[in-house]
C-alpha cells in the first residue's frame, strides 16, 4: 500500500531553513507527482508545492514562492522540501502528498506530517 513517511521538521527562528523529506513506498514513485500541503492551527489544508514525476516541472504557491524549493530523488523515491526564510505564518504540520496529476492540489495520499514551527 501507499506509505508516505515525513521527517525533518522541528523549531526554527523566523529567517531561518529547514529541509524536509519524505519517503516514499508501495508504489512506482516515478510515475506520480508528488507535492506538499500543509496545515496550521485551526485552519484547512492548505497546497504548498507540486512536482512532476520526472521532476522537470515545479509549481509553488504564492504565499511560498521564491523561499521554497521542492525536489525529489527518484533512485531512492524520496521528496524534499527546502525552506528558506520561514516566517512564523510558515508554521504548520507540513504533509508529503501523492497527486493524481501536476494540476491537482488535493490528496487522498498524504503522510502522517511532521510539525514545522517558526518562532523566536
Amino acid at each position: 500500500q501507499v506509505q508516505l513517511v515525513e521527517s525533518g521538521g522541528g523549531l526554527v527562528q523566523p529567517g531561518g531553513s529547514l529541509r524536509l523529506s519524505c519517503a516514499a513506498s508501495g508504489f512506482t514513485f516515478s510515475a506520480y507527482s508528488m507535492g506538499w500541503v500543509r496545515q496550521a492551527p485551526g485552519k484547512g489544508l492548505e497546497w504548498v508545492s507540486t512536482i512532476s514525476g520526472g521532476g522537470e516541472s515545479t509549481n509553488y504557491a504564492d504565499s511560498v514562492k521564491g523561499r521554497f524549493t521542492i525536489s525529489r530523488d527518484n533512485a531512492e523515491n524520496t521528496l524534499y522540501l527546502q525552506m528558506a526564510s520561514l516566517k512564523p505564518g510558515d508554521t504548520a504540520v507540513y504533509y508529503c502528498a501523492r497527486f493524481a496529476s501536476f494540476w491537482h492540489k488535493t490528496s487522498a495520499y498524504r503522510g502522517q506530517g511532521t510539525q514545522v514551527t517558526v518562532s523566536s
